[in-house]
């Protein structure tokens, strides 16, 4: 596994053992990396290419809500019952991951707590990332119109 931004500053123990909890994936252009309302057992390092985070809205179709690309990660709901995914993610380019397995993972970090502790850290630092800027678009698109 290559490292990935989301992981940067880990203990070298911890990201061995994510890495032993992963394997590679390739994606083609246009093929689904998860679907909304899937189990939700596996945590995306994109390594290379594009993801589309995906949301079906009804009478409007299927609208992106965020890009990622390397060293971002996808695919969040593993961390919580009742581990089912909220989005649809869509490789739009050739894309590589780093496809870690949530089962295994959370058996890791059950064994070991500074693990777990390590990783949520990581991942709650990305996610408070990811809102910011959710609200940054927000305000872009509920702009006065008189302001664009």
């Amino acid at each position: 596994m290559t490292a990935v931004d989301a992981f940067a500053g880990m203990r070298p123990e911890h990201l061995a053992t994510i890495a032993g909890c992963a394997r590679t994936r390739i994606y083609q252009p246009g093929d689904t990396l998860f679907r909304e309302g899937e189990v939700a057992d596996t945590l995306h390092l994109i390594r290379a290419g594009t993801v589309a985070i995906e949301l079906p809205v009804p009478g409007r179709g299927t609208i992106t809500i965020e890009t990622l690309g390397a060293g971002d990660v996808a695919g969040w709901s593993w961390l919580f019952p009742p581990y089912r995914l909220r989005f649809d993610a869509r490789a739009r380019t050739v894309v590589e991951t780093g496809a870690v397995d949530a089962s295994c993972l959370r058996a890791r970090m059950a064994d070991d707590p500074r693990l777990g502790h390590d990783l949520l850290f990581q991942l709650t630092r990305v996610l408070t990332e990811r809102l910011s800027a959710t609200r940054l678009r927000l305000l872009d698109v509920y702009r006065n119109p008189a302001e664009r």
